[in-house]
């Protein structure tokens, strides 16, 4: 009988994280969720759980290195680890930015992604047959104004996921990275803007439908779910009104 395959996934209490959840259980994964607010990761291994599909919550802050070695040991094998964990913080331009807030965005977005991969690098190489998806954004691959310090914790993500990629070749594990453009789910916009919705919601005014967390979950489901000899290094997704971060068909 062939074992479950286990998915871990970051930030998976809303938004993208959530619904990449969802969409792995769905596929046949055992989703293991973590983040740092236990009862919503809770709840959402409860609605997977009664969907029919295995999942369970393990809090966790992907900064703290020492918690992040100790969700390790639990896994001897892994067959996937999606990177979703970070968030953007502010829109000062660089003459203003608030250093803490390029500090926590690092943090979080580039030394999580670290700390993380790190720890189950070697039960993804024990699998046989891991994948590594790294979660970036369009941010990654360019710059916009207000964006400085979002733009170089993700550009960190994506040369962490090329650096990575090159150093493991010829390992039975393949990294993956997806950027997306204008995604709206509840949180993102809110917590950049420090819980200013009026702010927050400017963002996708006139947008035609931007993408939604469960077009991203989607992406990612079918990205990791080709065969295990096609890598899909780079997979960059925005909705159709977008054309880069800068160009934006708005109906107002």
């Amino acid at each position: 009988m062939t074992a479950t395959p286990i998915a871990v996934v970051t930030g998976a209490s809303s938004g993208i994280g959530a619904a990449t959840a969802r969409t792995l259980a769905a596929a046949g994964y055992r989703v293991v969720l973590t983040a740092r607010r236990k009862d919503r990761i809770e709840a959402l291994a409860a609605e997977i759980t009664e969907a029919g599909h295995e999942a369970t919550a393990y809090a966790l802050d992907v900064t703290d290195r020492t918690a992040v070695d100790e969700f390790a040991t639990a896994f001897r094998s892994l067959a996937l680890l999606v990177n979703n964990a970070g968030g953007a913080l502010g829109a000062d331009p660089v003459a203003t930015g608030d250093p803490a807030d390029w500090r926590q965005m690092y943090e979080t977005n580039v030394i999580g992604t670290l700390n993380v991969t790190q720890a189950l690098l070697p039960a993804l190489t024990a699998s046989g047959d891991g994948t590594i998806v790294i979660l970036s954004s369009t941010a990654a691959l360019s710059a916009y104004e207000g964006g400085g310090g979002y733009v170089a914790a993700k550009h960190g993500e994506h040369v962490l996921a090329e650096t990575l990629r090159l150093e493991i070749v010829g390992t039975p594990v393949r990294v993956i990275e997806v950027a997306p453009g204008m995604v709206r789910t509840e949180e993102f916009a809110t917590t950049r803007f420090r819980g200013d919705t009026e702010r927050a919601a400017k963002v996708y005014a006139g947008v035609d439908a931007p993408l939604t967390a469960e077009d991203v979950a989607d992406t990612i489901g079918w990205a990791v779910t080709r065969p295990s000899h096609v890598n899909i290094d780079l997979l960059v997704v925005r909705p159709r009104a977008q054309a880069s971060n800068t160009k934006v068909h708005r109906t107002l």
